[in-house]
């Protein structure tokens, strides 16, 4: 039963939709479901987290640090993905993730996200098209930024 409620926690998650139904069964079988209480902190800026948490009820606060940080944000949709980055790169996150309510999470290992795209060149591709998309998305929503603080130099 436990393992069916991962399963259905990645089902949920949109950057796990680039995992066929056994790929997801393959990681909710190697992730752990977490719990959270109140002010604990899930990641620290600064960390290098080893893989992904995936939402499956709850509140979380997320709060970007260093130069240039945007203000704190919640998250509470479920199957919402808390570093998905964290699945592919070993770099230290600039946000701490801390739970507002009671919360569990389903951890997905990077290890085993690896080593899956490892044995699926057609899950690597979808990967790589996802954060492809993401990246551009994000750096799209930053031009008109850019933009402004170009025209504050001239």
């Amino acid at each position: 039963m436990i393992r069916d409620e991962a399963d259905a926690a990645l089902a949920q998650a949109e950057f796990f939709d680039i995992c066929d139904d056994e790929q997801r069964r393959l990681l909710a079988f190697a992730g752990t479901r977490r719990h959270y209480d109140p002010d604990a902190v899930i990641y620290q800026s600064g960390d290098t987290p080893l893989g992904a948490h995936v939402l499956i009820s709850g509140t979380l606060k997320a709060r970007p640090e260093g130069k240039g940080a945007n203000k704190p944000y919640a998250i509470s949709e479920p199957g919402s993905v808390v570093s998905a980055m964290a699945l592919i790169l070993d770099k230290p996150r600039l946000v701490t993730f801390t739970a507002v309510t009671d919360c569990e999470t389903l951890f997905v290992p990077r290890t085993a996200f690896l080593k899956l795209v490892q044995q699926s060149p057609d899950l690597a591709q979808r990967a790589v098209a996802r954060i492809e998309r993401d990246l551009g998305s994000y750096l799209g929503a930053l031009e008109p930024l850019g933009r402004r603080m170009r025209a504050g130099q001239d």
